[in-house]
């Protein structure tokens, strides 16, 4: 994939509450924007977007298989595979799942580039659990 010069990103903030004085929805910029859409991709269910069916992974099916490295493994290259392939803003993707078995979750961690701009490597982690 061929990278990209970029100026700015910009993304409505999902939780839609109004700014309390302009009454504006807020707008998340740059590395924050790109974060919240890295974080959505992974979370979307396979078929749960309409007129994108093929947008999202299956990591939480993996919730109700066995917590283990081989399950991580599996979350972990669905996680580069949706990544790689829509969201072009991202480059030197690593992704790192440990299993908590204990817990049933497994400890989710996601480092990136932005491409095109001179922003640090990104990285933020997550808990993927069952909500059983």
């Amino acid at each position: 994939m061929a990278e990209s010069n970029s100026r700015a990103f910009k993304d409505i903030d999902l939780t839609f509450k109004a700014h309390p004085v302009t009454g504006d929805l807020p707008i998340l910029k740059n590395e924050k924007a790109i974060k919240r859409a890295v974080r959505n991709l992974v979370q979307t269910i396979v078929g749960e977007r309409p007129f994108a069916s093929n947008i999202g992974t299956d990591v939480t099916r993996s919730l109700f298989d066995f917590v283990d490295y081989g399950s991580a493994g599996v979350i972990s290259q669905q996680i580069i595979d949706v990544l790689s392939g829509f969201e072009g803003r991202i480059a030197n993707t690593k992704v790192q799942v440990n299993p908590s078995p204990d817990d049933n979750s497994f400890d989710i961690r996601i480092a990136y580039d932005i491409v095109g701009e001179s922003f640090d490597s990104q990285e933020f982690e997550f808990i993927l659990e069952s909500t059983r």
